[in-house]
């Protein structure tokens, strides 16, 4: 079993601390990712769960063990790096073998480990070539294969597809997903791109300077986000923010934005009608909540015309991408790519409330999240 608990975590570097008392269950055999912007604390984290990096306070559990004074080679974990960190005086099978032969395991089990890793990740091709002569997904897989060759409990990926380009990244987003339910482990991976995390994690964790924003499913964090930077962090393009001030309309709370006055849908009127009547609040709105024409499954009570002034047509394929002003502030919205709309021109949007969601500007907390 490789379940890891971190309790309070804390890594400081004299008085400058970058994670903060860090709280997290990773389920066994969990794929689960560390995602935030640069310098959030997610690869310190890591590192710390590496053992490369020394824990200033708190306790790090691997399994049922403490091992925050165990060696890294002694924790059952298998790190790839951003990187790849390969041998470059060595083949890919010496590359792969290195690990096993520290430990002084039997060469017959070296020799098949080795091969049966090459066979998973379709490498065999490869294994008398030297780093130098691959392409950068191949060094990738040979970095994958260096650490599964152990058969670790644990995987520890630390931003692994940033050197690639797009497409290969794609497909490596996919075959790393294969591989985590072929091995059975626990894989932890850290990545600034929410798309990686969006699409490969069981549950994702959001880091902002060194503290644990929330943490849940893909999905959850997309519908329910508990703040406006996990809002603003997670989906692309970004969520819109626009400020309101919480009113009453016939003795029902709206949000009046530049003199409109906005519905909102029941979840968010049970609550704001007890605790933010008069009081200023921000509201979000993904780009899809933006559409050309009135939607068919939307109560028309939850949606109103907006006019836009378009300053941006980003045609992306399947869709346009509208970078417009509403009012004095910028919005994105996501429409069709049958959109015909250029810059400077005016249109007429309708802003689908029903999946509204509301922020206190102050403390910046979902409101009836």
């Amino acid at each position: 079993m490789a379940g890891i608990s971190l309790h309070k975590l804390r890594k400081s570097f004299g008085a400058l601390t970058v994670v903060h008392d860090v709280d997290l269950e990773i389920a066994d055999k969990e794929f689960i990712i560390l995602v935030g912007p640069s310098g959030c604390g997610k690869s310190t984290t890591l590192r710390m769960i590496a053992g490369l990096e020394e824990i200033t306070s708190g306790e790090l559990i691997i399994g049922d063990t403490i091992v925050n004074d165990v060696p890294s080679k002694d924790r059952d974990i298998a790190m790839v790096f951003q990187n790849y960190a390969l041998y470059p005086h060595m083949t890919v099978y010496k590359n792969m073998a290195f690990g096993l032969k520290l430990r002084r395991a039997p060469r017959d089990l070296i020799d098949r480990k080795v091969h049966e890793t090459a066979e998973i990740l379709d490498i065999k091709h490869l294994l008398n070539r030297r780093p130098k002569a691959l392409s950068g997904g191949q060094r990738q897989r040979v970095a994958l294969g260096r650490a599964m060759v152990r058969s670790p409990a644990v995987f520890l990926l630390d931003e692994p597809l940033s050197n690639l380009d797009a497409k290969l990244r794609s497909t490596m987003r996919s075959e790393l997903t294969k591989l985590h339910r072929r091995l059975d482990a626990t894989f932890i991976y850290v990545t600034h791109d929410q798309v990686e995390a969006m699409t490969m994690a069981d549950r994702i964790v959001v880091m902002k300077d060194g503290h644990i924003q929330q943490v849940d499913t893909p999905q959850a964090l997309y519908d329910r986000p508990t703040n406006m930077f996990v809002a603003g962090f997670i989906g692309a393009p970004q969520m819109n923010f626009l400020p309101v001030t919480i009113s009453k309309q016939n003795g029902v709370p709206v949000a009046e934005f530049d003199g409109n006055s906005l519905p909102l849908p029941t979840r968010l009127i049970d609550r704001v009608g007890v605790d933010y009547a008069g009081r200023d609040c921000v509201l979000g709105l993904r780009p899809e909540n933006f559409h050309e024409r009135p939607p068919i499954d939307v109560d028309p009570a939850l949606t109103v015309p907006v006019e836009v002034d378009v300053e941006l047509a980003e045609p992306m394929g399947a869709e346009v991408h509208l970078n417009a002003a509403l009012r004095s502030r910028s919005i994105v919205a996501r429409v069709s790519p049958r959109c015909q709309a250029r810059a400077g021109d005016r249109l007429t949007l309708t802003a689908d409330l029903s999946s509204a969601h509301l922020f206190d500007r102050e403390t910046e907390r979902a409101i009836g999240a």
